[in-house]
Order: C-alpha cells, then structure tokens, then sequence
C-alpha cells in the first residue's frame, strides 16, 4: 500500500544552510594599571594608561622639601605602596632627600636600597630607570658610608642588579646603569669597592663580567702606588689574567688597563722603569701563562 504525503511535515533544510553556533568566550576582567603591585616582577605590564606618565627629572632639577620632617614618613609609606606610580614618585622623593636632607634619610636608608633593588627588578621600565637614577643620587650623596650604615648584602644586592641592567639589550636602561656604576666608582673609595667587585671577574654572565672588569678598572686607575700594593699587586694581575681571555672586548680592554696601572704603580714604587725589572716581577710571582701575558701586555702599549 503506497504511504499518503504529510503536507505539514518541517521541510529538510541542506546542512550548508544552517546557521551556525557561536562559541562561547568567556573574557577576563583586566587589572587597573595602578592595582599592578612592585611585586609583579615575573608578569608581563599591561598597556599602561595614558593619565599614568612619570617624568624622568635629573638630579639637578630636584629640589629641596620646604618641610622634611614632616615628608619623611610619606617617603616610607610611599616606597611600601602597591601602586607602581607612587612607588615612582617615592624614589624620587628619597632622591630629593639623599641630595638635601641625607641625614634625614639616613635612619630608613637601607629600606629604600633594598625597595630600589625591587624596582630594578621590575619589567615596567619606567619604574626600573628610575631606581636606577635613585641609586645613583644615593652613591652620590653618602659614598662609601653606604658599606657602614647599611647591611652588607643590601650593598651587594644593588651592585648585582646594577651589572645587570648595564648588560641588557634595552639601551636607555643600559645606559642609565653605567652611568650609575659611574657614580659608584667615582664616589665610593678603590680599596672596599674592589672588594665587592672582586667575585664577579667569574660570573656566569659574560657582560657582567664585562661590566664588572670596566668598573674595577676605573677603581685601579684612581688608585695610587700605596693603594696598590695594600690591595695586592699580584691579586690585581691575576684578575686580570683571566680577562685577558674573555670573550668581550670590553673585559679585555678593561684587563689590559688593570694591567698597565699595576705595571706603572710598580715602576713608581720601585723606582724602576725597564721592562726587564717588570718580567722578573711577573716570573717571581705568576704562572708561566700569567707572566707570558703581563709582559705582552706592557711590551705592546
């Protein structure tokens, strides 16, 4: 029996004609750019709003607080802010203070290099750049005081962020760094800083090492006959031994500058001044290689 046609039957509609579905995105609020804390150093910055800007001010445009007593608690609160912005603003205030009221700060120094080290470790540039410029107002203003007012590892912790960020490819930040490792060097004496650069001639890091060798040279170049012979004549030459043979350029440049400021403080001490007084030194007190290569040195300036 044939089977009737159902006129109310839904019509098959082709597979191509059907509307399709949409998927589902779900879409996460975003931080403000002010709820963003200091302690996000391992999270990429979001797109930073326009209103949120900060002023790169040099030191000689910084001026002095009408009223500091009374500004030296807002600094400290400042600098403990989750807001990336004050904490920018702050550093600049503990520079003003370094600069015009160093011993008012003195007291909460440590604080703030410890809160500059964070600030270097920041991925927002701006924030790194200016704690940077922050530490070089503070080498400035107290010099070698920092190794006797501060704890020792706060010191070095400000001296490994500050090879760092010399060595990294961001230029404005590398550029700031060693003019800050320039400050160091010109305002703390030779003697405790070669102390504190000494274990970087090894580093894993070949720029630090670079940077690391630049700054010790700049040390022993300011440094007279005596100073030398204090630290350790030999102690320098063997440092710049294992730079001689560096990868960079730089760290080999910055080697043969250590090396001809030994040779002419030994020459001046000495009061010698031929080469083969300077080769029987090196043999008496170098390997063979080492000697090999301090008198090439000098034999080639």
């Amino acid at each position: 029996m044939a089977l009737r046609p159902i006129d109310n039957a839904l019509p098959i509609i082709p597979d191509s004609l059907r509307p399709k579905k949409q998927a589902k995105v779900s879409i996460q609020p975003q931080k403000k750019a002010s709820e963003i804390s200091v302690n996000d150093e391992n999270k990429a910055p979001l797109p930073q709003p326009i209103d949120a800007s900060v002023d790169y001010v040099a030191s000689k445009n910084l001026k002095p607080f009408q009223d500091p007593e009374s500004n030296i608690q807002s600094l400290v609160e400042g600098l403990d802010s989750k807001d990336w912005v004050k904490v920018c603003q702050s550093l600049n205030d503990a520079r003003r203070f370094s600069l015009y009221h160093p011993g008012l700060l003195l007291p909460v120094l440590e604080k703030v290099m410890l809160v500059v080290v964070k600030s270097m470790k920041n991925p927002r540039s701006a924030l790194c750049k200016t704690s940077i410029m922050a530490a070089s107002d503070i080498f400035n203003a107290y010099g070698e005081k920092l190794l006797d007012s501060t704890d020792s590892t706060a010191f070095d912790q400000l001296l490994l962020q500050l090879l760092l960020k010399a060595s990294q490819d961001k230029k404005f930040v590398c550029e700031e760094a060693d003019k800050s490792l320039t400050a160091m060097v010109n305002s703390i004496a030779a003697l405790p800083l070669l102390q504190k650069l000494r274990r970087f001639v090894n580093h894993g890091n070949l720029r630090v090492r670079a940077k690391a060798a630049v700054s010790i040279s700049n040390s022993v170049y300011k440094m007279g006959s005596e100073e030398i012979k204090e630290f350790g004549s030999v102690t320098l030459l063997q440092m710049a031994t294992d730079l001689l043979n560096d990868r960079l350029p730089e760290a080999r440049e910055a080697a043969r500058s250590i090396v001809l400021s030994v040779y002419e403080a030994f020459t001046e001490s000495e009061k010698l001044d031929t080469e083969e007084d300077w080769q029987s030194f090196c043999q008496s007190n170098l390997s063979t290689i080492q000697s090999q290569s301090m008198i090439k040195v000098v034999s080639s300036q």
